[in-house]
């Protein structure tokens, strides 16, 4: 820069016999007109290399990487050009003023650049993952990093331009004071939803246990998104419960699929105390079999667990491979369970009552 600079100075003896205020007219036309001829070259030279290198696989995945590349030679003109004005007129405030608009204009090509490099890294590690909670991160990141930026863009303004900024951050941290008791409960939500980010006790495609559920409705279902103020839910009756994050925080989660998607269903059955309790097992056992969903390793089981006030308690314990078919699998063992008893003539009682009516004859 300071060659170029020294390139304009050059002009001082061509102008010699000029007055001094035209000279530096002259200098400033020149500075302006040069900065625009060089922008035109330098435009023309990059979208010749851009043609050369649009096969590129990089330049592919990152097309705006040449609009980054001449906002950046754009404002380094204006840079050069702006530093070499300031110089010729001497003037303090024009430098203070002009500095502070840099920082600013600046902002816009740094938070561009940040955007692109979150992009790839969001291809590179997000895209790469099975987990789903990177990608949440990334699009929080992308969502609130242009706010940061020109926010730091125009206190930095401030502060060259001489303005004192901490009555301005001061009123900031009591209006945030503010706006915190006014908004606790979206606050808390917020909290909340990044600690379900960050401890990942489900994420999308999780299927989980739903207490809120309205009345005889599903209790459990997929999660859908998960957001910094509430997640959203869709039950196996295709209803979207969207719950507060703060709400799930405060209970205990159910996940049916965070390990795997095999679980375990236990299921009740009572037979009468008369009947054949090894030929109950067995034609539970066979029940279980005939279901291709059912695991064979490891193999249904059937235990005795209670003994009940008009029955002997067993349960039937099966291995699943989809969580999501554990209501099927109750469904289908008891009914398939019901008709075999009948055929075997195994008897699934029921609370009797025996009454008894005695007549006294009064005399």
């Amino acid at each position: 820069m300071n060659s170029f600079i020294t390139f304009f100075d050059r002009f001082h003896t061509t102008f010699g016999a000029v007055p001094p205020y035209l000279q530096v007219l002259l200098k400033a036309l020149f500075a302006v007109a040069g900065s625009f001829i060089a922008w035109f070259i330098l435009k023309r030279i990059l979208a010749s290399f851009r043609e050369k290198t649009k096969n590129q696989a990089f330049i592919q995945i990152n097309t705006q990487i040449y609009n980054l590349i001449e906002k950046a030679i754009f404002y380094g003109l204006i840079i050069v050009a702006g530093t070499y004005l300031i110089r010729l007129f001497d003037v303090l405030i024009l430098g203070k003023i002009f500095h502070a608009f840099l920082i600013i204009l600046l902002a816009a090509p740094l938070n561009d650049f940040m955007l692109i490099v979150l992009a790839y890294l969001e291809k590179k590690v997000a895209d790469q993952t099975t987990t789903k909670i990177d990608n949440i991160i990334f699009d929080l990141l992308q969502k609130f990093l242009g706010a940061i930026i020109y926010a730091t863009a125009i206190v930095l303004a401030l502060d060259i331009l001489g303005v004192n900024v901490m009555p301005f951050i001061a009123g900031a941290g009591v209006a945030g004071i503010a706006v915190g008791f006014a908004a606790k409960d979206t606050l808390s939500n917020i909290i909340a939803g990044i600690l379900l980010i960050i401890d990942r006790p489900f994420e999308i495609g999780d299927r989980i246990e739903v207490w809120s559920a309205p009345a005889g409705s599903a209790t459990w279902g997929d999660v859908l998104d998960i957001g910094l103020r509430a997640t959203k839910i869709k039950t196996t009756d295709n209803i979207v419960i969207i719950i507060p994050n703060n709400e799930i925080m405060k209970r205990d989660i159910v996940n049916y699929t965070i390990i795997s998607s095999k679980i375990r269903v236990r299921i009740n059955i009572g037979i009468a105390y008369d009947a054949d309790i090894e030929k109950a097992k067995r034609l539970i056992i066979s029940v279980a079999d005939s279901a291709d969903w059912i695991s064979k390793d490891p193999a249904p089981r059937v235990m005795v667990r209670n003994f009940g006030d008009s029955s002997v308690d067993l349960q039937l314990r099966v291995w699943i491979n989809d969580a999501r078919k554990r209501m099927d699998t109750i469904s289908y063992i008891t009914d398939k369970v019901k008709t075999t008893f009948d055929q075997n003539k195994i008897e699934i009682p029921y609370p009797k009552r025996d009454i008894t009516i005695t007549n006294k004859e009064t005399t």
